[in-house]
Formats: structure tokens, sequence, C-alpha cells
């Protein structure tokens, strides 16, 4: 298994453990493609394309998933073509 950063979330049920598979930047925007799957490499996981939507008073990053879908269109064939066969749908 590739070393994968390991993020922990805290959220409204509690904390969620989640691993970085990718990144990327968009109009000044940062995404992550996140997984919880144990192991990240296995042949088929369920991945997660989260946005960076701190402000500068927070004092850690906030992140929520993407869920508009023209959004999503524009963000996965990023990841797609950054790690190779993979479909984000």
């Amino acid at each position: 298994m590739s070393e994968y950063e390991k993020i922990i979330f805290e959220t409204d049920e509690g904390e969620e453990e989640f691993y970085i598979i990718d990144d990327t930047k968009i109009n000044e925007v940062n995404y992550i493609l996140v997984t919880d799957a144990a192991d990240p490499d296995a042949e088929e996981i369920e991945v997660m394309i989260l946005k960076d939507v701190s402000t500068e008073d927070d004092e850690e990053s906030v992140y929520e998933a993407v869920t508009d879908e023209n959004e999503i269109k524009a963000v996965a064939p990023l990841f797609e073509e950054s790690i190779g066969d993979v479909d984000i749908s």
C-alpha cells in the first residue's frame, strides 16, 4: 500500500477518518479526493471529492463534500487524469 495522508474530520456524528488520494486547485479553490477505504490501493474503492471552504478566520481547514453535478464534472476529470485508471462519478 502506498503512503496516503490520513486525515480526521470532526462531524456532527463524531470523527471520521479519510485517506487523501490526490489534490488539485481550480480557480484558487482547493479540492481533495478522499476515501475511507482501509486500503486506498484496493481494486475498487469509493471516493469523494471535498472542497476547501475555509475562511481566513478558521484555525483549521474546513471541507465539504462536492455535490453539485456541474462542479463534479469540472473537477473529476482532473483527478482521473492525475491518478490514472479511475472512474469518478
